[in-house]
C-alpha cells in the first residue's frame, strides 16, 4: 500500500494550517492577543462559572450512570477475550495520561495561588488559606476533570472495538445520530478538524509549559543559567524520548515508560517522607482530604455570587481548569477506548475515575505538604517567589532542603520527565491514530506518521517559544473547551444509542 494513503491529509493538513494561522498574530502581537483574549475569558468566567461548576458535577453523575446501570456490563471487545493489559499496567498507563507532567509543575505549589488569593472572607496568607490551597488543588486533581477525560471513551471504545469500525474518530462515532452523509461529508470533517486542532495546540503548550520544570532543577543543579539554548537541549533530549515510546508503541513503549515510573514516583514519594518531614507530611495530608471532603460541594458550585469585587483564584481558576480539561477530553478518551479493548464500560470508566485521583491527592499531599512545611518551619519565602513569577525556580529550592538534595532534585528530574514523556507519546500515539486510514480496530497508527505528529509538535512548541504566542495559545486552548463540551454530550447520547439499538448489554457481557 502507498504510504501516503496511510495519512488522511484532508484533515490533518487543513488543522494544521488553521494553528499555524493562529499562532502567527499571536507571536507578532502576544500582549496585545493575550489582553483580548483574557477579556474573552473574563467575560466567560463572569457569565457561565455556573455552567462550567455544574458540568463537571453533571459528567460525574454521567460517569456513574453509565457504569451501575445495565450499559456497564458491556464489554469491549469479544466477551470471551481476556482485557489486553493487566490492571495494574492499565491504570498506570491511564494515570500517565490522565495525570502526567502536570502534577509535578503544580502539586508542589498550587497551593501558593490560593494562599495568594484565598475565597472571600479568608485572610491571605493565613493558616486556613493554606488549607484551602492544598485541599483546591487535591480538587483540582479529581472526580470531575477525570470523569472530563473519560465520558467520550464509551463511544469511541464502542465503535472500534464491538463495532469493529476500521476509524478511530469523533466523526464516526457521530454516525449513529447524523447519519451516513453528515459523517462522511463536510460536517464529520469540521469534527475530525476540531479535535486535531485542539489536541495539536494543546500538546504545544503542554510541550512548552513542561520544559521549564526540567531546565530550571538543571539550573539549580549544576549551577547554569535558564537560556532558550538550555529549553532546545531539554526539549530535544525529551523529543526523543516521548518519540521513541509512540514509535516502540503501546506494548513495548508507552506500556513499559508508565509502569516504571509508577514505581519511580512511588520511591521518590517514600524518600520524601522518610528523609523529610515525614510527620508533618502524613499530618497535613490528613487535614487537607479532610478539609477538602468537608468543602467539596462549596469548592464544586460556589460562585460567590454575594460577594463583591474580582473572582477569587478558586473561583477563575476552576473555570479555567474545566475548560482546559474539556479541550483534552477528546484525546484522553479515544486513547482510553484504543486501549481498553476487553474491559467493560464500568471498568474503564471507574478506573479512570479513581486511580489517577487516588495517585493525584497522594502526590499533592506529599510535594504540596514538603512546600508547606517549607514555608511555615524553615521560612522559605516560598509566596513571594510565586509573587515574583518564580515559580518553577521555587521548587529546586524546595527540595535542596533535603538530605541529599542534590539527589532529590536528579529524581523528581527523571519522575517528571518521563512523566511529560508518557503525556506525549500518548498523544503522538493518538494523533497518529486519529490522522491515519489504516483499519485502526485491527492494526496500530502507522510509525512513521507518529514521527511526522512529534515533529510537528515540536516545532510548533520551539518557534512559540522563541519568538511568543505560546500563552495566548494556552488561553485558546481553554477557549477551545466550549465545543468541545457540546460533543462531549453529544456523544454520551451517540453510546447510548447504539448500545440501545444493538441491546449490547443482552449479549456483548461477560459470562458469570
Amino acid at each position: 500500500m502507498n504510504r501516503r494513503k496511510l495519512i488522511d491529509y484532508s484533515i490533518f493538513i487543513p488543522s494544521l494550517l488553521i494553528i499555524v494561522a493562529i499562532s502567527i498574530p499571536f507571536a507578532l502581537y502576544e500582549k496585545e492577543s493575550l489582553s483580548m483574549l483574557n477579556s474573552i475569558f473574563s467575560f466567560i468566567v463572569d457569565m457561565f462559572s455556573w455552567g462550567y461548576l455544574w458540568y463537571g458535577i453533571v459528567l460525574v453523575g454521567a460517569g456513574l450512570y453509565f457504569s451501575f446501570s445495565k450499559y456497564g456490563q458491556v464489554v469491549l471487545g469479544d466477551p470471551k477475550e481476556k482485557p489486553r493489559f493487566t490492571l495494574f499496567e492499565y491504570a498506570s498507563i491511564l494515570i500517565a495520561m490522565g495525570v502526567g507532567s502536570t502534577i509535578m509543575r503544580t502539586g508542589m505549589l498550587q497551593w501558593t495561588s490560593v494562599a495568594n488569593d484565598p475565597p472571600a472572607g479568608v485572610e491571605l496568607g493565613s493558616a486556613q488559606a493554606i488549607l484551602w490551597g492544598n485541599a483546591y488543588s487535591m480538587f483540582l486533581w479529581g472526580f470531575q476533570v477525570f470523569a472530563i477525560f473519560v465520558m467520550i471513551a464509551p463511544a469511541m471504545g464502542y465503535i472500534l472495538h464491538v463495532k469493529k469500525r476500521p476509524l478511530m474518530r469523533i466523526s464516526e462515532a457521530c454516525r449513529v445520530l447524523f447519519g451516513d452523509r453528515f459523517t462522511e461529508g463536510l460536517g464529520g470533517k469540521m469534527l475530525d478538524a476540531l479535535f486535531l486542532i485542539s489536541i495539536l495546540a494543546g500538546a504545544s503548550v503542554t510541550l512548552g509549559l513542561g520544559a521549564p520544570i526540567i531546565t530550571h532543577n538543571l539550573s539549580a543543579l549544576f549551577g547554569m543559567d535558564v537560556t532558550f539554548g538550555l529549553t532546545i537541549v531539554v526539549t530535544i533530549v525529551w523529543v526523543f524520548l516521548f518519540s521513541l515510546s509512540a514509535y516502540l508503541g503501546i506494548e513495548k513503549g508507552i506500556k513499559r515508560l508508565s509502569t516504571f515510573n509508577m514505581y519511580l514516583a512511588g520511591l521518590f514519594a517514600v524518600f520524601i517522607i522518610v528523609a523529610g518531614p515525614g510527620v508533618f507530611i502524613l499530618n497535613y495530608f490528613s487535614d487537607s482530604v479532610s478539609f477538602l471532603l468537608s468543602h467539596y460541594l462549596n469548592i464544586s458550585l460556589n460562585t460567590d455570587s454575594v460577594h463583591q469585587g474580582e473572582a477569587s483564584h478558586i473561583q477563575s481558576n476552576t473555570v479555567f481548569w474545566f475548560a482546559y480539561s474539556a479541550t483534552w477530553a477528546m484525546l484522553h478518551s479515544v486513547f482510553a477506548a484504543k486501549i481498553s479493548k476487553g474491559r467493560t464500560i464500568k471498568e474503564m470508566i471507574l478506573t479512570y475515575l479513581l486511580a489517577p485521583t487516588l495517585i493525584s491527592w497522594v502526590a499533592t499531599g506529599v510535594l504540596g505538604g514538603l512546600g508547606v512545611h517549607r514555608y511555615l518551619k524553615e521560612n522559605m519565602e516560598v509566596l513571594n517567589l510565586v509573587k515574583e513569577e518564580e515559580r518553577m525556580a521555587a521548587i529546586p529550592e524546595i527540595l535542596s532542603t533535603l538530605p541529599f538534595g542534590e539527589v532529590a532534585i536528579a529524581i523528581f528530574m527523571i519522575v517528571a520527565l518521563v512523566f511529560l514523556t508518557t503525556t506525549l507519546d500518548s498523544t503522538t500515539y493518538t494523533v497518529a491514530a486519529y490522522t491515519s486510514t489504516r483499519d485502526m480496530s485491527k492494526y496500530e497508527p502507522p510509525k512513521n506518521l507518529r514521527i511526522i505528529i512529534a515533529a510537528v509538535i515540536t516545532t510548533l512548541a520551539l518557534v512559540l517559544m522563541r519568538i511568543g504566542g505560546l500563552a495566548p495559545l494556552e488561553v485558546v486552548s481553554g477557549l477551545m473547551g466550549l465545543p468541545v463540551i457540546i460533543i462531549q454530550f453529544v456523544l454520551i447520547y451517540a453510546a447510548k444509542k447504539m448500545m440501545d439499538e444493538d441491546q449490547a448489554y443482552s449479549y456483548n457481557v461477560r459470562s458469570s
